[in-house]
C-alpha cells in the first residue's frame, strides 16, 4: 500500500491512527486536500465509522481509513457515546466538556466506563471493512494529566491508577481502544 488517507479532521485521532499504521505508507489528511468532513448522522460508532469512509472515498482512488470513538460511561446511560466529540463542541472544548462530566458524577459511586474504537478501512471499489475495539476502566474524581487529547484526561483504564492522559503517548498508543481495534484490522487487512 502506497498512501492512504485517514478520514479525520481531529489532530490527535489522525497522529494515532498514522502511528499505527506501516511506516512504509505515505499518510494524507483529508484537511491537506480540503476535503470537508460529513455529518455524523448514525447512532452507532460503527454506523458513523462505515459513514465516513464511504464519504472519503470519494474523494481519492486509494484506501481510506476512518474511525468513530468516544467514551460511555454507565452510570450516565452510556454518555456521551456517539456524541463525545459534540458534546466538547457544545462546552467549548474537551477541558469543559470533561469539567461538565466530572459534576454529573460528583456523587455516583460506580464509575465504570468503556472507550469504543469503530475502525473502518476501505479499498477503491470495494466494501468496508469494520472492526470495533475496547478498553474498559472508571472515571477518575479529576482532570488529571495532558498527555493525552479527547477524554483521555478523565479516563483510568483498568488495572491502572492513572489517567490516559498521564501516561506517555506512546504507552498509551500501544493499548488503548483505537490500538486493540487495529490489532483486529490488521488481522482482516494485511498490506496495514
Amino acid at each position: 500500500m502506497k498512501k492512504i488517507l485517514i478520514g479525520t479532521h481531529n489532530k490527535g485521532k489522525y497522529r494515532e491512527i498514522a502511528y499505527l499504521l506501516s511506516k512504509s505508507c505515505k499518510k494524507i489528511s483529508p484537511i491537506s486536500l480540503k476535503i470537508p468532513s460529513p455529518k455524523e448522522t448514525s447512532k452507532t460508532f460503527s454506523g458513523n465509522s462505515i459513514l465516513k469512509v464511504k464519504f472519503f472515498s470519494k474523494f481519492v482512488n486509494y484506501p481510506v481509513i476512518s474511525d468513530d470513538s468516544g467514551l460511555c460511561i454507565k452510570s450516565l446511560k452510556n454518555m456521551p457515546g456517539v456524541y463525545s466529540a459534540r458534546l466538547a463542541k457544545k462546552h467549548g472544548n474537551f477541558k469543559k466538556a470533561m469539567a461538565f462530566i466530572l459534576k454529573k458524577m460528583k456523587n455516583k459511586k460506580k464509575r465504570s466506563a468503556v472507550f469504543i474504537c469503530s475502525l473502518t478501512f476501505k479499498y477503491p471499489k470495494k466494501k468496508p471493512v469494520n472492526v470495533t475495539g475496547k478498553i474498559h476502566g472508571t472515571i477518575a474524581n479529576k482532570i488529571l494529566g495532558k498527555n493525552g487529547f479527547g477524554y483521555d484526561s478523565i479516563f483510568i483504564p483498568n488495572n491502572y491508577n492513572k489517567t490516559f492522559g498521564q501516561f506517555s503517548k506512546i504507552k498509551k498508543m500501544k493499548m488503548d481502544h483505537r490500538y486493540i481495534a487495529f490489532k483486529k484490522l490488521k488481522k482482516k487487512i494485511k498490506t496495514l
